[in-house]
């Protein structure tokens, strides 16, 4: 059915979540995954926020914590692959908008499935907040599968 599955973190608990029952369902279907990442470049902080200035931050610096942020949450899914027997590899891009990168990463990665978290949220929440997952399946020319999250409460 499917043989290349993209899951998308970004290193939240739910997106852990998401991401755990990616790599069940990349097992149940015989499929590999490609994890990803997506960062937003050292731009993108200081148009928005002034984050750099405020903290006297480098793109240099910006760059090097992006990628250890990176590899972190990527291993975490690596590593929960090799546990379920799943072959697995990650990748980390920069986009200035994270569903680009992710929809861009399925195309460049011959993914067939894009299997994402959502939180569920409807009304003013969601267009208060944005939603990846909305962008996601507007972009996307790759299926799919949306997963519910489970807040705890």
């Amino acid at each position: 059915m499917f043989k290349r599955i993209l899951i998308p973190t970004d290193g939240s608990a739910l997106s852990a979540q998401a991401a755990n029952k990616g790599v069940s369902f990349a097992r149940e279907t015989g499929a590999e995954v490609v994890a990803v990442y997506v960062t937003q470049p050292f731009a993108a902080t200081v148009g928005f926020d002034g984050m750099a200035a405020a903290y006297a931050i480098t793109d240099e610096d910006y760059d090097k914590t992006a990628q250890q942020q990176a590899q972190k949450y990527l291993q975490s899914v690596l590593d929960r692959a090799e546990t379920a027997g799943v072959k697995a590899t990650g990748k980390a891009v920069s986009n200035f908008n994270v569903a680009d990168g992710i929809v861009q990463t399925a195309t460049e990665e011959d993914c067939d499935l894009i299997f994402i978290g959502s939180h569920g949220r409807s009304g003013l929440s969601r267009l208060l907040l944005g939603s990846v997952t909305i962008k996601v399946l507007s972009l996307a020319k790759t299926a799919v599968l949306v997963y519910r999250v489970k807040e705890s409460s």
